[in-house]
């Protein structure tokens, strides 16, 4: 029985990166290159002509942004699975890229076999994401550290958020409690509150304003 090759969309407005395209597609027996084009639009008015299992979609095009138009890309009959590209691994695009509902994100420059490997991942698992992807997310999850607070000041806010007692930080950080107490009241004062209640509930709501920021 004769498997089908899974049909792949390019989006991409540097048109010089077109041939390279094609060229990766020459001996791939998997997969099939249906179609590149360099806006969200030019793919758009072709969609219905141009079936897809995987859309490759640059993040930054003209007109219509790759993320933006990832609401278009589901609306095909047969919804695709889409793969974000980007010159940058920043946060803030991952993040709203997979809020609208992509499935993979690959920075840029793209050898041959990443591309590959990440249709491949996003084929058999429904997910690409390479290692710097990866670390970038998990990082922006584990960090919780605050500008305006000192290193130690920082690790004792973590201590405090997990419920440690005054006593029970001072032999974590094997300081004096002296010194603990020292420092959560220059943390009060940044904070502008008089007690370990109202520091919690003000660093609570610094936490959800940096994820939300993020």
């Amino acid at each position: 029985m004769k498997i089908e090759p899974l049909k792949i969309v390019i989006i991409d407005n540097d048109e010089k990166l077109h041939p390279l395209y094609r060229f990766y597609f020459s001996d791939q027996s998997p997969y099939e290159l249906t179609g590149i084009y360099s806006s969200v639009n030019r793919f758009m008015s072709h969609s219905r002509k141009t079936e897809a299992d995987i859309i490759v979609s640059e993040v930054n095009l003209t007109g219509i942004s790759g993320i933006d138009g990832i609401l278009d890309f589901h609306k095909q009959h047969k919804a695709p699975k889409i793969l974000m590209t980007s010159q940058k691994c920043d946060f803030k695009i991952i993040k709203e890229a997979f809020k609208k509902g992509a499935n993979g994100f690959l920075t840029k420059p793209l050898t041959k076999n990443r591309f590959f490997n990440a249709l491949e991942e996003l084929h058999e698992h429904g997910i690409a994401l390479e290692h710097d992807v990866a670390k970038k997310i998990i990082h922006s999850f584990q960090c919780k550290t605050y500008e305006r607070f000192s290193k130690k000041e920082n690790q004792i806010i973590e201590l405090l958020t997990q419920g440690y007692t005054y006593k029970m930080i001072a032999d974590r950080l094997c300081v004096t409690p002296s010194a603990v107490n020292f420092h959560i009241q220059n943390i009060y004062v940044k904070l502008d509150v008089n007690s370990k209640a109202e520091a919690l509930k003000k660093l609570q709501e610094l936490e959800i304003r940096q994820l939300n920021a993020a």
